[in-house]
């Protein structure tokens, strides 16, 4: 015990002082691993944490060096909140909170889920899912925070800064993964551009700009090498290009292979599975030690830099906290969309009703999201349905059907209703992480008994209501003029009940934007194979992929509706010739010109006219929220960092910026832009950085 103690002081000096310096710290790191003996290292890079029947219900531990105060990391699943622990937060999943269009509230969430894990004592939070998404097929479409690489790294960036005042974060899984039935051996190939631009941009934003301690690794392969040994992702890009500091660890259980260790992998999870026999490799000289030296250091530079043997600075009674279940509601209003509101079906007045239909078997059943890695158990969930009934008020009855299928008695009901709200969408039976639960959707529609259950419930009254619950993309086509209004809310976490009645009786204005296109069927996407062992990812999907073949989606990129409405006006740039390094601030004047108070999403986007490289027809660079009061005019100001206009010159192997007139457009969403200025950038030349925005 004495010699724990005076090891534990000996590291507590060594951590005060890794303020001082880099030059510090790295001899701090030095000291500590030039004393461990090899067994001690090579342990420190696997988990001994073996899977149960209960997945994820422990944190998942790695061994520290306890003679030299050398703490463990304890790591937990968490794109939604600690999955470890019951009774913690559970936020709406990420596609939600991508649709806030709101960083500072992202940040305020991961900061949150760091004070929960925290207060457990873990220090190692699996988390954000940043992969973009490609397909909306993609079974863990809800994880992620959508279609477009620059909303993928705004809120990316503000997770893990926000986790990082806690605990260190783990954007994953790094990359190209974005398929879910075959992600074990899938291999896909990607064009070096498409790479760097589309799926890699996003990791990129999240280590440099966002600081992040960790990276984990993809099961799948690119360009014919599994990721969690592929030299040029992990050495060559992570950690040689980007100047990456922190650790890699694997995806679990499938995620190491013969070459992961000396191509760059430092921590294979949950358990050793082909690292257990790194001590007998690096003694016969087939593994250098100078490997093992590295993936150590890497890790308890991160131990040292978090102070993670430092006592917890919160403690339990902070999980599920009234101020973390605000912030889950306010996350879950600020993420839910309103797609449609005809005869103006919204808000419900509760002065205007006496009797509201509640329908269908979601509205009073928990749906979270699905049943894998990213599941969290708290101790309540707040159904639609509770939601309703708790902000109805004395003077409004509920009547809830809790069937899919309206019979005589239940149509009687519905008409009588002065306002219908039906509750239908997916569950974790139709979508999720696929060796868990259900995988890949191939069919982006509602079920036919939903489908059949909104349209008895439209013929018998004219005032219906859909709230609609899911990970991605749903097709509408087929019953959405039938219905008034619709309501998208994804899966809004335990407090999402309360932040739906919040929204239907307007005590909250919407203000969600699509982070993904809502497309009319799966003919307007890039083909999703979730078969083959092969798979070609090329430059265009989503939105892009839409604007190349001028082809109009059931809802685009970027739309939301709004109680009131909004006039944009005056976009006018800092400057109008610019060159490399410099940041551009667009202005506009933004005006709430409705009675209510509410938030509006002003977009920028740029096109290359005259490019030499075949590019996007409109690339999102910038956006702001902006919150109103009626009458209310504010000028707002879009940064544009002028690199982030280059494009990836593979023969070069260099981003290049090129000398053209960008024109720069700005409005509420990718198919309805407004205003335009441009951009001169007179000088051709590449950069000596990958634009990081």
């Amino acid at each position: 015990m004495m010699l724990r103690s005076i090891a534990l002081l000996a590291l507590a000096v060594l951590i005060s002082c890794t303020s001082s310096s880099d030059g510090d710290l790295e001899s701090q790191v030095e000291a500590l691993v030039s004393q461990m003996t090899l067994e001690e290292k090579v342990t420190q890079m696997a988990g001994t944490t073996f899977i149960s029947g209960s997945y994820g219900s422990e944190l998942w531990s790695v061994p520290g060096v306890e003679r030299l105060g050398v703490p463990t990391f304890e790591m937990s699943d968490g794109p939604r909140g600690v999955g470890v622990h019951d009774g913690a937060t559970a936020f709406p999943v990420g596609m939600a909170r991508g649709a806030s269009w709101d960083p500072e509230l992202e940040q305020r969430v991961g900061e949150a889920m760091g004070r929960e894990l925290r207060a457990i004592g873990g220090n190692v939070i699996l988390a954000p899912t940043i992969n973009n998404l490609r397909h909306p097929s993609w079974g863990r479409s809800q994880e992620t925070y959508g279609e477009d690489v620059h909303l993928l790294s705004r809120m990316g960036v503000a997770y893990v800064r926000g986790v990082q005042q806690y605990v260190l974060a783990n954007p994953k899984h790094y990359a190209a993964n974005s398929i879910e039935d075959t992600r074990l051996r899938v291999d896909v190939t990607v064009d070096e551009r498409s790479l760097r631009e589309i799926y890699l941009a996003h990791f990129r934003a999240a280590v440099q700009e966002g600081g992040a301690a960790s990276v984990m690794s993809a099961y799948n392969s690119v360009n014919g090498q599994f990721c969690g040994e592929n030299e040029t992702l992990l050495r060559r890009i992570l950690k040689e290009e980007w100047g990456f500091d922190g650790f890699v660890l694997s995806d679990f259980s499938f995620g190491t292979h013969p070459d992961s260790a000396v191509n760059g992998l430092d921590l294979e999870m949950p358990t050793p599975n082909l690292f257990r026999d790194l001590l007998e490799q690096v003694e016969s000289g087939e593994i250098p030690e100078s490997v093992v030296d590295e993936a150590v250091s890497r890790m308890v530079r991160k131990k040292l830099q978090y102070d993670l043997s430092a006592p917890s600075p919160v403690d339990e009674s902070v999980i599920a906290s009234d101020e973390h279940l605000a912030v889950a509601q306010e996350a879950s209003a600020a993420g839910s969309v309103l797609l449609k509101n005809e005869s103006n079906a919204l808000p419900i007045e509760r002065a205007d009703v006496t009797r509201i239909a509640v329908v269908g078997t979601l509205a009073d059943t928990p749906n979270i999201g699905d049943d894998g890695s990213s599941s969290v158990r708290p101790a309540f969930v707040v159904t639609p349905l509770q939601g309703i009934e708790e902000a109805s008020g004395d003077g409004v009855a509920i009547d809830h059907i809790g069937e899919d299928t309206l019979d005589s008695e239940d149509l009687a009901v519905v008409g009588a209703a002065d306002a219908v709200v039906v509750v239908v969408g997916l569950t974790s039976e139709d979508e999720g992480e696929g060796l868990i639960g259900a995988g890949d959707r191939i069919d982006l529609g509602l079920s036919e008994a939903h489908v059949a259950l909104l349209r008895s419930a439209a013929a018998a009254n004219e005032r219906v209501i859909v709230v609609l619950e899911g990970g991605g993309a749903i097709t509408t086509g087929e019953w959405l003029p039938e219905v008034e209004a619709l309501l998208m809310v994804w899966y809004p976490g335990q407090m999402g009940g309360h932040a739906i009645a919040e929204l239907l009786f307007g005590d909250v204005n919407p203000s969600g934007k699509l982070p993904l296109t809502f497309p009319t069927g799966t003919d307007q996407l890039p083909p999703f194979d979730n078969v083959s062992d092969e798979v070609t990812y090329e430059y265009f999907h989503g939105y892009r992929y839409l604007d190349r073949n001028d082809a109009t989606p059931e809802f685009p990129f970027g739309f939301g509706l709004s109680y009131t409405s909004f006039s944009i006006d005056d976009l006018s740039p800092s400057q109008t010739e610019a060159e490399a390094g410099d940041v551009v601030r667009f202005s506009v004047d933004v005006t709430n010109t409705g009675t209510l108070a509410g938030a509006e999403v002003v977009q920028l986007y740029v096109t290359y006219p005259g490019s030499a490289v075949m590019r996007s027809e409109r690339e999102l660079k910038g956006f702001a929220k902006v919150m109103l009061e009626p009458n209310e005019t504010k000028t707002i100001e879009i940064e544009l960092p002028v690199n982030s206009l280059a494009y990836y010159d593979v023969g070069e192997s260099a981003w290049v910026l090129e000398a053209l007139e960008h024109e720069v457009h700005a409005g509420t969403s990718s198919r309805d832009l407004p205003l335009a200025a441009t951009l001169r950038v007179a000088e051709q030349r590449p950069l000596t950085l990958a634009p990081s925005r």
